[in-house]
């Protein structure tokens, strides 16, 4: 069993990334589905019932953000193209299960990663936040961007393997083997909790 320090909540944001109906219905139908909200629904109310910060991060689009994506932009332009996304769109809401509340961070990006084209990383810091939990869809995607971003930022990482997935399987598998923990702790939401009531025995750590 590896060991890790146990989190201090004071100073710990959990990032819920772009778990918005629109996105959502990328992945399978079905209980998978139903099983990942519920598993960042209770990663949630961990951090919350500890004091920690929840940070919640979607993605959507105005008129100038659509007009203001360039052709050579393989992943963005289509979006823009067809004006898919829009901000205003009850699809790019945060689902209902893990609506935000006051005191949250909220952002709304215009790219994958979630502090490229936001704020996010001033209001983190403006908080003392030095520990980042991350969550939410896609691994390939926003997880993927965030983590190498907020790597290179020198946040504590840690990624959430059973709050992540992907519509590509084999690329999700891959991230979480040999991507992810070169640059944070690869944790479930039981070793999640584990840190969070202060074990430095934490089950389900992977470095």
């Amino acid at each position: 069993m590896s060991t890790a320090p146990a989190l201090d909540p004071t100073r710990t944001a959990l990032l819920v990334m772009d778990c918005q109906p629109a996105i959502l219905a990328a992945l399978p139908d079905g209980g998978d589905r139903e099983a990942l909200l519920g598993r960042v629904e209770g990663a949630i109310a961990d951090v919350r019932a500890h004091g920690g910060t929840i940070a919640s991060v979607r993605v959507g689009f105005t008129e100038a953000d659509w007009d203001a994506i360039p052709a050579a932009n393989k992943s963005f332009a289509p979006l823009a193209q067809h004006r898919v996304l829009h901000h205003e769109d009850p699809a790019t809401a945060v689902h209902e299960r893990l609506a935000p509340r006051s005191g949250d961070i909220v952002v709304r990006k215009t790219r994958y990663g979630a502090m490229s084209t936001t704020d996010l990383d001033r209001q983190l810091r403006e908080r003392g936040i030095t520990t980042l939990v991350v969550c939410g869809i896609s691994t390939s995607g926003a997880v993927l961007s965030t983590v190498l971003d907020a790597a290179d930022r020198d946040y504590r990482l840690h990624v959430l393997s059973d709050g992540v997935a992907d519509p590509d399987p084999d690329a999700h598998d891959a991230l979480l083997r040999h991507v992810f923990p070169a640059r944070a702790h690869v944790v479930d939401t039981a070793a999640l909790r584990a840190a969070l009531h202060g074990s430095t025995a934490v089950p389900g750590l992977r470095y």
